[in-house]
């Protein structure tokens, strides 16, 4: 199995996609739905050099698009489980509650990632986790930053922020932030456990 057998030639040739435990295999012949509608709103996706330089991080206007395209048929969700310890006296229950995922149909979670800081991929992935350790998802699809993007990122100049400062562009998508260098890493080291994940790498194939 390879990936182009699954993720259509289009999409492919305007993200950089990766493939973590066969997830593509498993959401477009177990959920051909919920694949159809990720490939609508991938194909729709377009940013611009004004969305990039608006001041916000994950608040910027580029999250947003995809909540147009994918509201209201995705939910926000938390997983709310208990635990219950027993021993000889008496049973004691513990809550366990994940992190949010921003959108899940049936057994698909989705989240973007565009600019917040690199720690979110590990609350990401840990709520993609217990949602599939739980049952409650078969898969994880997760849309990040390419480096591909980097250069052009370099090309952007500069800006004046709000205490007077110049300031490069570039250093609002610096290393710290969530982009595919920091994602990949983490899932091959196996951080989303046994959850598939699906990878899409936003390129400059995107500006309009």
């Amino acid at each position: 199995m390879v990936i182009e057998d699954y993720i259509p030639k289009d999409i492919r040739d305007l993200y950089e996609v990766h493939d973590f435990k066969h997830a593509a295999a498993i959401l477009k012949n177990e959920f051909y739905g919920e694949f159809v509608e990720i490939c609508g709103a991938l194909r729709r996706f377009r940013f611009s050099e004004k969305d990039v330089k608006v001041p916000g991080g994950n608040e910027s206007p580029i999250p947003k698009i995809f909540s147009e395209i994918l509201r209201p048929n995705w939910q926000e969700k938390k997983l709310h489980a208990k635990l219950v310890v027993q021993d000889e006296d008496s049973d004691i229950e513990v809550n366990l509650d994940s992190h949010k995922v921003d959108y899940i149909k049936g057994r698909v979670a989705f989240d973007l990632e565009w600019n917040s800081k690199d720690q979110t991929f590990d609350r990401d992935l840990y709520a993609f986790r217990a949602f599939f350790e739980y049952n409650k998802i078969s898969l994880g699809v997760l849309v990040t930053r390419s480096n591909e993007l980097d250069p052009w990122f370099n090309s952007l100049g500069s800006y004046i922020d709000v205490n007077g400062k110049e300031r490069q562009y570039k250093a609002k998508y610096g290393a710290s932030t969530t982009h595919m260098g920091k994602l990949l890493p983490r899932l091959e080291a196996g951080r989303n456990g046994g959850c598939p994940i699906l990878v899409f790498g936003i390129t400059t194939k995107l500006l309009k």
